[in-house]
């Protein structure tokens, strides 16, 4: 629910804060007083198109402000939520237009597009008036209403329906792939197959190149590998071949074991390095033999290097084509070869998926039948509930009619997402085979005409409320209807605000309206008022209550605030209307209680 809306700048009001209450809310006020500027500044607030002609003269900016109390699981919390606002305690929405013509939006505290707060909007607000009739102006909303309005039956056949129609747009998805162009595949299958056959008759193993540059670089510097080694050998161990007489290190050693070995035993310390020598005596020696083993095995065959530096080339051109590494390239082909064989294998999936397709497609035209009936049966149901509703709120002559029309096109019609059955063709959307139409017949013999082009903005919102009602289950938090009074009088004045008041028994109404009729039922009445100081006019808002508001619903009825007559005649509508809200449960009828 909408609990409070403050206004800065915004045209004729320089500073206003309107608290609202539960029930129906009322805002009245002079003509030229600036009521419908409240509708705009909620307007604003609900992200609709902003105009700098709205800044109040002489302001650099005009603001709006909205508290919003809703639930943090509700969907618009979740929305302000996502934007990385604050949605625990209600909603805070701020528009500012500047008078330059920028404007921006805060949603919970944070700054966001302004299309967030339209988001929002959408489903905490229905805005009901001459210029922002948008449910009834998007086919779409047609359907919803009619759909909302049957319940089960259309609920039921829509979810079936709805099962088969993914079903078949999923078949057709997968179709388009598979049956893509034929030389395409073709070609594709060969690549591929080349490619396999070239990675088969190398047999890449894991790592292998690794491997080959540790061989190639081994067999290259066989000779200087062997030298090396036999050299660091006769270090060690001496060469009898050469007949060196140098002494070898194991020499030496075995010359300070013999040195240590005498004298050891009287010193721990000495007899411990003795050890240790003796143990470094014992890895020269081992060393030595594995040097001399090194050597003799050392592989110098040119043969052999050349088949290595083959293979690495070999790999190299390989790895340039299907990946970096031997890994990349094995893993390349694991997929390749599952691809060559859907390739391989379309044509029977092809034949699979038509046949899939076909029986898709009957049920998707099965199930759209159903609902097209579904919802035909409700269509009349609900035309003749809103006319009835309508002759309540001064459109007697007015008949609704709630056309339901199947898609049905040429059965030639190549467009992918046309279904055709026995029935026919029909052109299939995830709503249905059908569109719904809310029509309006105006006067008597009148054909029925789409209900934007057939009604004014004042008759649009009656239509509004006489939908909302029979409805009957306040799917929005709060609605504002403006102008929904336009052309009506006398004791359609009275029942409309009943009917209003009965709307109010389920949701936050706000109204603005120049009806004394209509106030009466308020729970909640509030009143613009507009003042001039030094040439510079501007409005504000005002909670009025007891006699104050019995001269205010004078004013209404008689344009006069001081007439005994008119004051009697003010204070009895508004008790009568009092004990009729008691009647039908409304809010909150203790506010309405007058002295």
């Amino acid at each position: 629910m909408l609990r409070s809306l403050r206004i800065s700048s915004l045209g004729v009001i320089d500073d206003a804060e309107l608290e609202f209450g539960p029930g129906l809310n009322v805002i009245t006020g002079e003509t030229g007083a600036g009521k419908t500027m409240v509708v705009t500044g909620l307007g604003l607030l609900l992200g609709s198109r902003a105009d700098t002609a709205l800044v109040r003269t002489g302001a650099e900016a005009a603001v709006v402000e909205g508290e919003v109390d809703v639930p943090p699981s509700h969907v618009a919390a979740q929305r302000v939520a996502s934007a990385g606002g604050d949605a625990h305690d209600g909603l805070i929405l701020v528009r500012t237009l500047s008078a330059i013509g920028r404007s921006r939006a805060h949603v919970g505290g944070r700054a966001a597009p302004v299309s967030v707060l339209a988001e929002v909007g959408e489903h905490v607000v229905a805005l009901h008036g001459q210029a922002d009739q948008w449910r009834l102006r998007d086919g779409d909303q047609h359907r919803v209403w009619l759909d909302d309005f049957a319940g089960k039956p259309v609920r039921d056949a829509l979810a079936d329906f709805q099962q088969a129609y993914r079903k078949w747009t999923d078949l057709r998805r997968e179709l388009t792939e598979v049956s893509a162009s034929t030389i395409e595949r073709a070609r594709e299958a060969q690549m591929l197959r080349t490619a396999l056959a070239e990675i088969g008759s190398v047999a890449p193993q894991a790592g292998e190149e690794d491997e080959l540059l540790e061989q190639e670089s081994r067999l290259a510097h066989a000779d200087a590998l062997r030298s090396a080694a036999r050299e660091a050998r006769a270090h060690l161990a001496g060469d009898d071949e050469r007949g060196d007489q140098v002494a070898s290190a194991l020499d030496l050693l075995g010359q300070a074991g013999s040195a240590l070995t005498t004298v050891s035993h009287h010193d721990e310390r000495l007899a411990q390095l003795n050890t240790r020598v003796s143990e470094a005596t014992y890895l020269a020696s081992d060393v030595a033999s594995d040097l001399s083993m090194y050597a003799e095995g050392v592989d110098g065959d040119p043969a052999r290097l050349a088949s290595v530096q083959q293979r690495r080339a070999t790999l190299t051109a390989l790895l340039r084509s299907y990946g970096a590494s031997t890994v990349e390239v094995r893993a390349w082909a694991v997929e390749s070869a599952e691809r060559l064989e859907r390739l391989e294998g379309s044509e029977d999936r092809i034949a699979e998926l038509t046949k899939a397709l076909a029986t898709t497609a009957a049920s998707v035209g099965v199930s759209g039948g159903a609902l097209t009936v579904a919802r035909v049966s409700a269509a009349g149901a609900l035309g003749e509930r809103v006319t009835t509703e309508l002759r309540a709120l001064a459109m007697g002559s007015a008949v609704i009619e709630v056309a339901v029309t199947s898609r049905e096109v040429e059965t030639s019609d190549e467009r992918a997402d046309v279904v055709r059955v026995e029935e026919g063709a029909f052109l299939a959307r995830s709503s249905g085979l059908d569109d719904v139409e809310i029509r309006l017949s105006a006067n008597p013999g009148a054909a029925p005409r789409s209900i934007t082009k057939a009604a004014s903005g004042g008759e649009l919102s009656r239509v509004m409320l006489a939908l909302e009602l029979v409805s009957a289950h306040a799917h929005m938090p709060t609605y504002v209807f403006d102008e929904v009074d336009a052309g009506v009088g006398g004791a359609a004045a009275v029942d409309l605000g009943a009917r209003l008041a009965q709307l109010a028994q389920t949701a936050q109404v706000i109204v603005v309206t120049h009806l004394g009729q209509v106030a009466a039922y308020a729970d909640r009445h509030l009143v613009v008022r507009k003042t001039s100081e030094s040439q510079i006019t501007s409005a504000g808002v005002h909670v009025v209550e007891s006699e104050d508001r019995v001269a205010e619903v004078a004013r209404m009825i008689g344009g006069e605030t001081d007439s005994t007559a008119g004051l009697a005649h003010a204070r009895e509508l508004l008790k009568r209307h009092t004990r009729v809200q008691s009647r039908i449960g409304a809010a909150d009828p203790a506010a309405q209680q007058v002295t």
